[in-house]
This record gives structure tokens, sequence and C-alpha cells, in this order.
């Protein structure tokens, strides 16, 4: 299958100038619609993912040049539409549909359903939902030199004598709920959330956490689940926010040019990612590295500020790199006695996943379609 832009890119190109920046200005403010920036953020996507390696196996340049050229435009107007870099915190929550971040988000009426679905086994009507891995609480990198979680205990964590998560990534805290957090943060239900085995939110309880971590991020810790006096909050889900413009930026231009240090742009890669991580409630060591290594970091920050905003499952088979990173996943053992310690789980992985495939339904209105490879 050969994905071609052209028609997604003219579309976008053709419609944005009937388009207003923003509703709130507009006659009925009806806000939730898509805008102009949407528009031109929805290019600009697709145009990096055109030029990613499941779709630009000759890695043509031109094609990286227009995905960092689109993604250039949004970052050099952003200040004159009204956008701006938000805390972290800020992206979700009973508000966050009015962040100044947020270019295209889905918005929903008050309800405590996602918290009842993601709260902890063990909170009352929580039902564990998504968990982070190990494998990602690895990823997140230290205050004081930009070590990683898993690089300085890649074995067994003796909990009693340290506390392995002091001086991580704050977006670490914003994510994960870890062993010994108070949550949620209502009054009504908060506790001291226990993961270890036998603990009052771990396994033998039927649906516990299987990796040992619970879900903060999207969460919304004031909702209250008991059977009575339950409350429930406006949330927001991401679709387009300018942090990841920057990423795409940097990505795009790292390859346009060969360098995370080039400035043909106007700005290099790595500034690029700096303006996320010089972030007031961030302040991580900044981005430095060329070459492969900074293509092994910039993943990893790309994983870490955009966690389940519905990135990582395209971006791995964009790159082309299930079979690394999707094959296997770390998950965290906590023993009675506080011992964490990492096993595997082992998934299956094959290239004919980078594409759904095509319907037999489909396939027979059609006759011209061939089916993806390996279907």
């Amino acid at each position: 299958m050969t994905y071609t832009p052209k028609f997604i890119v003219d579309e976008c190109d053709a419609i944005a100038p009937y388009l207003p920046v923003s509703y709130g200005t507009e006659y009925g403010s009806e806000i939730g619609r898509a805008t102009r920036i949407a528009v031109f953020a929805l290019k600009a996507r697709t145009l990096l993912y055109a030029a990613s390696p499941l779709h630009n196996p000759s890695n043509d340049q031109a094609k990286w040049v227009a995905a960092a050229e689109a993604c250039k435009y949004i970052l050099d107007n952003a200040s004159n539409w009204g956008l701006k870099l938000s805390a972290y915190g800020s992206l979700w929550g009973h508000d966050a549909f009015f962040n100044q971040e947020l270019i295209f988000g889905l918005g929903r009426g008050e309800s405590n359903a996602f918290e009842m679905a993601n709260y902890p086994v063990g909170v009352e009507n929580g039902s564990s939902g998504n968990c982070p891995t190990q494998s990602l609480i690895d990823q997140y990198e230290y205050q004081d030199n930009g070590e990683t979680f898993g690089h300085r205990y890649p074995s067994s964590i003796d909990l009693n004598a340290v506390n392995p998560y002091d001086g991580l990534d704050p977006r670490f805290a914003l994510t994960i709920v870890k062993n010994g957090d108070e949550w949620p943060s209502n009054g009504a239900q908060k506790k001291v959330i226990e993961t270890f085995a036998g603990g009052f939110n771990a396994a033998p309880k039927y649906g516990a956490t299987p990796t040992g971590y619970y879900l903060r991020k999207y969460v919304d810790g004031s909702c209250v689940t008991t059977a009575d006096n339950q409350t429930s909050r406006r949330h927001t889900w991401i679709l387009f926010r300018l942090g990841e413009f920057y990423l795409d930026y940097a990505e795009a231009v790292f390859n346009a040019t060969g360098s995370a240090n080039d400035a043909t742009y106007g700005m290099t890669a790595n500034e690029a990612i700096n303006v996320l991580r010089k972030r007031s409630d961030i302040k991580m060591p900044l981005f430095t590295e060329d070459g492969s290594e900074w293509v092994e970091r910039y993943e990893r920050e790309r994983l870490v500020e955009l966690a389940f905003e519905n990135h990582r499952f395209w971006d791995v088979r964009r790159w082309k790199k299930g079979a690394q990173y999707f094959k296997a996943i770390q998950v965290a053992n906590i023993s009675s006695d506080l011992m964490l310690t990492r096993s595997t789980v082992t998934r299956q992985w094959d290239e004919k996943f980078n594409f759904y495939p095509i319907p037999q339904s489909e396939m027979k209105k059609n006759p011209n379609l061939t089916q993806n490879q390996g279907w």
C-alpha cells in the first residue's frame, strides 16, 4: 500500500481559507467545530506521516521538508492565533476545553464513566482500566542528569531502602499512579494506593493492575464514584495541541537537514524540543544530542510528552519499529515486602500489523483494490 497525502493536503488547503481561526467571535459561537488552525494541524501531521519510513521507504528528503515547513507555519503563527503552551497538568480536567494550548479537542459533558473505568480496583466502582507498563516508566528521565529510570534501576529495587521515583520528570507524577500515592484526590475516596502483592489495590483482587501501576492522566481525581453522592466532571480528549507540533517539527527538521543542530529553518530540532522541556512546571535537562543518540532520545521524549494521547499506536508503525517496541513489554511485580522486580510479557508482532486489512466487503465493491501485504 502506498500512502499518498495529496488528497488530504489539497482538501486542507482548499478548506482553510473558509474557516475562522476561532468560533468564539462568530455568530452563535459554535465552539467545538474544526477551525482553520485545526485544518493546518491535520495537514502538518499528514505530511509528517507521509515522510515517515513506513510511507517513505526511499527517504525522499522533499517529504521531510514539506512536513517541516507545515509544522513551522503553525509554530510561527501560534501567538497570533492565541495559542500558547500551558502547564502539563492543565491539559486535561474540567476546564481543559478552553486551554490555550488546545488546537482541537473532543469535548464531552459531565460524567464520571472514565473515572469508574480507570480508578484502581479497591476504589469503589473502580475497574483498573488502562494500566501503564514498567516499559513506559523506564523511559522517564531524572531531573538531575537526564538518566532514565530503567538505566538507573535496571534490576530489582528495594522500595524500603530507596524511592526510585524521586526526582523523575514531573510528567511522571502527572501521568502515573504508583504504589504509595494518595489517589483519587477527592476527600470521599482518597487513600494510599497499594499495588504490592496482597495490597488493597493489587492481586489477587480480580481485575487489579497486572503492571504495578494505574493511570492518572485524563482521570479527574475529584470525581466521586461511590454508590451514593457521586460527582461528575467535564472531559476533553486532545486531538491536536501546540506541544505536539514542536515535536513534529523537531522530527521533520532533523530528517530534512540530517542534524538536530541545523538552523536552516530558523529553529533547530533540539531548540524545538527544549521549548517543551524548559516549561516552568517541567524543567528537564536540555537536548544536545545528534545522530542516532538523538533519535533514541527523541522517541522517548515523544512517548513521555504525548502519553495516552493516541499517538504511540501510530508512531511506532510509521517508524516501522513494531518489533522493537511492541513484541515484549516489561511489567512491575512488587512483593509484599516491597521488592520491585520486572517480568516480561511477550506479544505477537507481524509486519503486516503496520496496516489494517481492507474489509472483504470493500474489495468486492471495487475490484481495483488490492489487499494490504500479509492479509
